[in-house]
This record gives structure tokens, C-alpha cells and sequence, in this order.
């Protein structure tokens, strides 16, 4: 150690101080980096002891280090002094630049802290610059200072010297050495612990990726292995719905190979009838069941249900999509749906789906004189008009409330035909179907009525109804037919069905009568039907009995 008063500092010291840094910069881990500096500081200033206060997590400062006496090292290694003891000591005293000298004549109010501490004896000092056994003298370490941040960054320990070999208070060489060793010694310790919690960070870094690698297989072998199909599409932007990735289970069910696959999104396979509830499905996710298009042209019903997945906190997120086979149920559930709306014997819409299709054409609007009226009182005008389609004047709107977006059904008006297009319904009752049913059996019966519901059903247009309400009678719904139309209809369905029928190996006839009724909005669905069977019941008795059954 050199005297303040030494005009040059000796190249040795100079040469040992590099070596310690050196030595502190290749230190392995943080122990041995902490364990350099308090050799460090014996060795190259020539201290008789120094110990390295390390910061913890907490705030508080453990003796991490200790060098120049075995039995202090032992004593008080691993040794923790509170913050508010340390905060104490390096404000008292005098600064010497970074250092912290407490002198003894200040320092016998620590004695009773709880800071870890070596009592050391000698004689008092007989000189002005001569150290006393009980001076302190302290070097805080802070991390390097951000930019802009201050001279100094944050506390991170604290190093305590004690007793100079030559029993001398160090001079200006002697504190700028250690300000620059604690400096050197700050640089070191941050960058062990830098590359501590890299080990760290990188260890965990490590088992996480592993985690990841053992989720993707799990989910890669719970993907391509599963028994129903799996796929991965894109989501959002201009490739929404993009098959990314499919599995064997999808690719069988739909006979197409996956690198196929990955030319379509799920819009171009589904059914056009299914579209609008594929978009609304794909759209935030959720469940659906449609139909998909197989390699061959033909559907399958299948259930498919998506969910969003993103494939990192901030990154794209995808639609994992499960599709599973239910063309079996599917089939069975239309199947129930036929036989509750069709007759089981002629295949033809029953009573209950003549009724429901009639119905969804017509609405309630009132007739009676009475509630027109109070309708246009509220109002203030007429809330229909010649043909009963209801009125809204209100900013925006086009029709009454409740009639919106609906198209009125009307009826020819008078005897002769006026051009008005309407929904016809023709009542048909067999004539002469008794009889065959008495001389020849229920057997041959049915296969008369089975006879008569396929020719009706072929003289009929495509979107026209053909139903069977029960026994010998059947109705035809026909739209947008004028009065002449419906009876021209009228005539070729009777002479269609006069002719001769086979049934239990012979030829027998019937005869048919028609009512023609109108329906309008207004009307129920029970009025309209029984206004056509009133109808027809006024054409049976108004021909004669020889003209009524073909014999």
C-alpha cells in the first residue's frame, strides 16, 4: 500500500490489481467471483481482512465472502445484516469520495447492530494518520449507472475493509485503488449475476421447450391418430378457412388425400345449401352440422365443431376444426322427420305438413270491418291497402309491423277470370273407391290410392304440394295459378286419374271429384281447406251419379 505522499505508484501494485480483475472477470460462478474480490483486496491493497456484504432479494446484505482470518470466516460467513442497519452506517461518517469512513470516535454507536462484524485488537493509534482497531472503513457497489440515470446504478453490496498492514489510514492512491477495485469488483458481480439468471433463464427456457416439444407430439399423435377427423385451418384475412393440415380419420371419410386437401378451405367442400352455417360457425368458432363434399360428388353429413387456437401469446391464431361422421343418425333423424310429415302408404305429405306448408304462406292480418277500423284510427291512415297488403309510414319502413319482408296472398275475385294470380287448393275425393275396397279388398285399395298419389304427383309442376289428408282424399297446392288455370289443372288431374288401374291382377276405375278454394291472407289454414271441400262437395252433387265413377 502507498502513502499519500509517494510521488508514483509502484508498477508491481498496478500489475496486481489488473491481475485480481482479470481473475474476477473469468470467475466461473458467482461464489467464486465474490470469494476473488475478497482475496483480491488482501492480496492486492494490502488489507488484513475484507469481506464482501452481498444485497439478497429482500433487501438485507449477507456476508457472502471473507478473506485474511480463518476464524472471522468462519464466524461470520453467511451472516445477515438488515438494510436499515446498512442504510445507517454508510450515511454516518466522512465521505471519501465513493468510500465510507466511520472513525472510531463515531463508531462505538454500531457495536451493538446487527450487522455481522470482527473485533480486532492493537494498540491506539500514536499518530493522527494511524488506524484504530476500531475505525470501519466501507466501499458500496452499485451496478453500472443506466444512461442518463445518475453516477450511480443500484446498491448491490457493500465492501468493508479493516486494519491496513502498514497501520495507516489510506492515503489518496490507497482510496482511489479501492473505489476502483469496488468499481472493477460491481462490474463482476452484476455481470456472475447476469450470467447466473441466463443459466437460469436458459435451463428453464430449456425444460419449457421440452414441455412444448412433449405437448406438440401428444398433440401431433392425438391428431393424426384420431379415430374421427381432425383438421387445422387458417383463420381471419384473406386465406380464412384455409385447410392447413388434415388427418388420415378426414381424408378417408371424405376420399381425398390430405396433400389434395390443402387446396381447398372448408367453404369450397360444403354443401351451397350449408354455406351461411359454415360462415357463422367459422366465424368465432362453435358447433354445426352440415354437409361436406366427398371425392366422388356425393355429401356426407358430418358434425364439426371448431376451436380458436393461438399459436403464441401474440401470434396468429388458427381454427382446430373436429369432424365427425353422423351421416348414419342424420339419415335416421330424416327418416323419423318423413314419417311424421308424410303418409306411410303413398309416400305424399300428410295432413299435419299440408296444414304447416299452408299456414307458412298465410298471415293473420285482420278483416273484420270493426278492427280495420281501429287500426286506422291508430295510425292515422288506411293500414291496408286494395289487395290487404299492410301499410307502414314511418321514416324507413316498407310494410305494417308484423307483415314485413312478406308477400300477400291473394285470390281471383268474381266468377270470371281477372288475371289475378292466387294460391289455387283443389280438394279430391275418389269416387267409387268403396266399392273396390267391398268386392276386391284392402290390398287392392291401397294399391289404387298408391296409383292415384304417383299420377297426381306427376301432373303436378315441380314446388306444387301433393298430400294425402286421409282415406280417399287428397289436395294439390298450386301457386300462381288464375281461375282458368286451376281448372284446366282440375281437368287433367281427373282424366288422369280414370284410367284403367292394376290392382290384385285385375283393372278397375275410380273417378275423382275437385273443389277449387282460394287462399288469402286472412284465412286460417283450416278455412281455406274447407272452403275447397265445400266446393267439392257442390261439384259431386251437381254431376250425375253415371258421370261420377268411371265403373
Amino acid at each position: 500500500m502507498e502513502s499519500e505522499s509517494e510521488p508514483y505508484v509502484r508498477l508491481a501494485s498496478l500489475r496486481q490489481l489488473h491481475q485480481v480483475m482479470a481473475d474476477m472477470n473469468t470467475a466461473r460462478s458467482l461464489a467464486d467471483t465474490l470469494q476473488t474480490v475478497a482475496d483480491g483486496v488482501v492480496q492486492a491493497l494490502g488489507y488484513e481482512l475484507a469481506c464482501v456484504n452481498l444485497v439478497r432479494p429482500d433487501g438485507d446484505l449477507v456476508v457472502a465472502a471473507f478473506s485474511g482470518n480463518q476464524a472471522a470466516e468462519s464466524l461470520i460467513t453467511g451472516r445477515v445484516g438488515s438494510r436499515e442497519s446498512w442504510e445507517r452506517r454508510l450515511s454516518m461518517g466522512e465521505n471519501w469520495g465513493d468510500l465510507v469512513f466511520i472513525p472510531h470516535t463515531e463508531g462505538w454507536v454500531l457495536d451493538d447492530d446487527d450487522v455481522p462484524q470482527w473485533y480486532t485488537d492493537g494498540p491506539a493509534p500514536r499518530f493522527e494518520d494511524e488506524w484504530h482497531p476500531s475505525d470501519r472503513l466501507f466501499a458500496p457497489m452499485f451496478t453500472p449507472a443506466a444512461p442518463g440515470g445518475g453516477s450511480c446504478g443500484e446498491l448491490i453490496g457493500v465492501l468493508s475493509v479493516d486494519r491496513p498492514r502498514n497501520g495507516r489510514r489510506p492515503g489518496a492512491w490507497g482510496r482511489e485503488a479501492l473505489q476502483m477495485y469496488a468499481f472493477q469488483a460491481a462490474i463482476a458481480i452484476s455481470n456472475a449475476r447476469l450470467r447466473a439468471n441466463m443459466q437460469r433463464a436458459l435451463v428453464r427456457l430449456e425444460r419449457e421447450q421440452q414441455a412444448l416439444r412433449a405437448s406438440e407430439e401428444s398433440f401431433r399423435q392425438a391428431f393424426e391418430y384420431a379415430p374421427s377427423g381432425m383438421a387445422i385451418a387458417e383463420m381471419g384475412g384473406d386465406q380464412h378457412g384455409r385447410i392447413l393440415r388434415t388427418n388420415d380419420a378426414l381424408c378417408r371419410l371424405l376420399g381425398r388425400p390430405a396433400s389434395a386437401m390443402r387446396r381447398y378451405a372448408f367453404s369450397d367442400l360444403v354443401h351451397p345449401e350449408d354455406i351461411g352455417t359454415l360462415l357463422r360457425t367459422s366465424a368465432e368458432g362453435g358447433r354445426a352440422e352440415l354437409r361436406l363434399g366427398r371425392r366422388d360428388g356425393t355429401y356426407v353429413w358430418v358434425s364439426l365443431r371448431n376451436s380458436v387456437v393461438a399459436d403464441a401469446a401474440d401470434g396468429p391464431r388458427f381454427l382446430l376444426t373436429h369432424v365427425e361422421d353422423i351421416e348414419e343418425r342424420k339419415r335416421r333423424e330424416l327418416q323419423l322427420a318423413h314419417r311424421a310429415s308424410h303418409d306411410s302408404l303413398t309416400g305424399l305429405p300428410n295432413s299435419a305438413e299440408l296444414r304447416a306448408r299452408l299456414s307458412s304462406r298465410l298471415c293473420q292480418r285482420p278483416t273484420h270491418p270493426a278492427a280495420l277500423e281501429s287500426i286506422d284510427a291508430a295510425y292515422g291512415h288506411p293500414a291496408f291497402d286494395v289487395n290487404g297488403h299492410g301499410f307502414d309510414f314511418r321514416p324507413g319502413a316498407e310494410s305494417f309491423d308484423g307483415f314485413d319482408h312478406h308477400v300477400h296472398t291473394v285470390a281471383p275475385e268474381g266468377e270470371r277470370d281477372d288475371g289475378t294470380k292466387g294460391l289455387a287448393v283443389l280438394f279430391c275425393d275418389l269416387d267409387g273407391f268403396k266399392s273396390i275396397n267391398d268386392r276386391f279388398g284392402h290390398n287392392a285399395g291401397d294399391a289404387v290410392l298408391i296409383e292415384v298419389a304417383r299420377r297426381l304427383s306427376q301432373c303436378v309442376r315441380d314446388g306444387d304440394t301433393v298430400a294425402r289428408l286421409g282415406g280417399d282424399e287428397f289436395v294439390i297446392l298450386a301457386d300462381g295459378l288464375g281461375k282458368a288455370d286451376a281448372q284446366d289443372l282440375a281437368v287433367r288431374l281427373r282424366n288422369e286419374i280414370i284410367q284403367p288401374i292394376r290392382a290384385e291382377g285385375r283393372a278397375v276405375r275410380v273417378g275423382a271429384s275437385f273443389g277449387i278454394g282460394w287462399a288469402h291472407c286472412g284465412m286460417t289454414a283450416d278455412e281455406v281447406l274447407k272452403s275447397a271441400d265445400e266446393r267439392m262437395y257442390v261439384e259431386k252433387r251437381s254431376r250425375p251419379k253415371q258421370h261420377r265413377r268411371a265403373g
